[in-house]
């Protein structure tokens, strides 16, 4: 999930488009995370794979045994240029693949871009031991400000794209995110990775109020 390089052109600014050519790769917050997260050696599916920079990155630092499932035929594409075992699909249906499958089942900044996250999120449990799940929280404090204050969509939260080309469906929070899981239930939280600060008094406001303070949380889960 890229910003568009021509945020000024309304063609090519759409998030529906999915389109992953000429995109290049960039060091993001939740990279080094989840490939933290991951045991050596594990099979990992990245669901909403994109341009496959994650699965490469896991795959160069922790030698996974990898598969991708991407909607976007560009995304596929370049996943197989790069190598990587990479195949054609939604992710919020019936996956094609096995119960416990894999060790891990990876969603990146995606859940809130599907039609159907609580399919997502069952078929994450079916298929793997441990899900990995981050997200852009819509609880952000700037949101809660730019929202009241102007009255409209925030463009932080959209990424800079309009309210009506963006492929953010499903905006959701901490507390929504929790109550998902608990409705959908069978999940156990090992742990969620947010922001820290060299700073104690904002660390401690980051640490104890996520929901207002952290933009993306990383969330490391195992069905039990």
């Amino acid at each position: 999930m890229s910003t568009s390089q021509h945020l000024d052109d309304p063609r090519t600014n759409d998030n529906r488009k999915y389109d992953y050519s000429g995109h290049t790769d960039s060091e993001r917050y939740e990279y080094p995370i989840i490939v933290e997260m991951v045991k050596q050696g594990s099979s990992v599916i990245d669901l909403g794979c994109g341009n496959g920079a994650l699965l490469a990155r896991l795959k160069n630092e922790k030698q996974i045994i990898e598969t991708g499932l991407e909607i976007s035929e560009s995304g596929v594409r370049i996943c197989k240029e790069r190598g990587l075992n990479v195949q054609f699909g939604a992710i919020d249906e019936h996956l094609p693949f096995n119960d416990n499958a894999f060790d891990y089942a990876v969603c990146n900044v995606t859940i809130q871009m599907v039609m159907y996250p609580e399919v997502l999120l069952r078929e994450m449990k079916r298929v793997a031991q441990y899900q990995i799940v981050s997200f852009p929280n819509f609880a952000f404090w700037r949101n809660r400000i730019d929202l009241f204050f102007n009255g409209r969509m925030p463009k932080r939260m959209l990424f800079e794209y309009k309210w009506y080309s963006t492929g953010h469906i499903h905006q959701l929070s901490f507390e929504d995110f929790d109550e998902l899981l608990e409705d959908i239930g069978g999940f156990r939280v090992v742990e969620c990775r947010l922001e820290r600060s060299s700073n104690p008094i904002k660390d401690r406001l980051l640490q104890d109020f996520p929901n207002l303070f952290q933009l993306v949380p990383v969330f490391l889960l195992e069905k039990t």
